[in-house]
């Protein structure tokens, strides 16, 4: 296999430098195909023994946004009100099931997650964050804008769209093409020297 070559510094660009969180919207709806291209490229990214326990409920409609809304913190209603698309990023908490099927390697993988009584939650909540990051990295690479929310209750929002299901919500993200092209000073970050250890 060649040495992968690094991509380009628009890419690079439109995935991390310039990209910032947005809350503004253009009316342009976000096609169903481009959210099912979105999670086929969101899928590949990798997780533990492939175990792959994210799920999406993408509310395209107004009508299913408004059920969303009440379960918002008061600061997110108007950002998902607004968005074309509101992902919520879910966890399958029968997502070791699917492990025989994800992870065929002739034995039963499913051990590795089950070794204490929280293996299956932090293995689950971990690898579905990770799957997020994919999805928020894919939507960018593909020309969307996020804004990803954590204000929210989940028990409210499982009620209300996962109720007969084993999907448990984790994060919101707002989906769309993002109005405004100039924004204000990017936050702070910790520079390497506070981050990171050379060890």
């Amino acid at each position: 296999m060649r040495p992968r070559t690094p991509i380009s510094e628009e890419a690079l660009a439109s995935i991390f430098l310039d990209a910032r969180t947005h809350y503004d919207w253009t009316p342009q709806q976000v096609p169903r195909s481009v959210l099912e291209q979105l999670y086929d490229v969101a899928k590949l990214g990798p997780t533990s023994a492939n175990c792959s326990p994210m799920r999406v409920a993408f509310l395209l409609s107004v009508s299913a946004k408004d059920r969303l809304l009440p379960a918002l913190s008061k600061g997110n209603i108007v950002k998902a009100a607004a968005a074309p698309v509101v992902a919520v990023i879910a966890w399958d908490r029968n997502y070791l099931d699917r492990v025989p099927e994800l992870f065929p390697v002739g034995y039963d993988a499913r051990s590795w997650f089950t070794k204490t009584p929280q293996d299956v939650g932090d293995h689950g909540l971990r690898n579905t964050m990770l799957q997020a990051a994919y999805l928020i990295i894919a939507a960018r690479a593909l020309g969307l804008d996020c804004g990803p929310m954590s204000g929210f209750d989940a028990r409210a929002v499982n009620a209300e769209f996962f109720a007969e299901s084993t999907w448990d919500a984790k994060l919101l993200i707002n989906l769309g093409y993002g109005a405004k092209s100039e924004f204000g000073e990017r936050g702070p970050r910790l520079r390497v020297e506070e981050a990171i250890r050379f060890l």
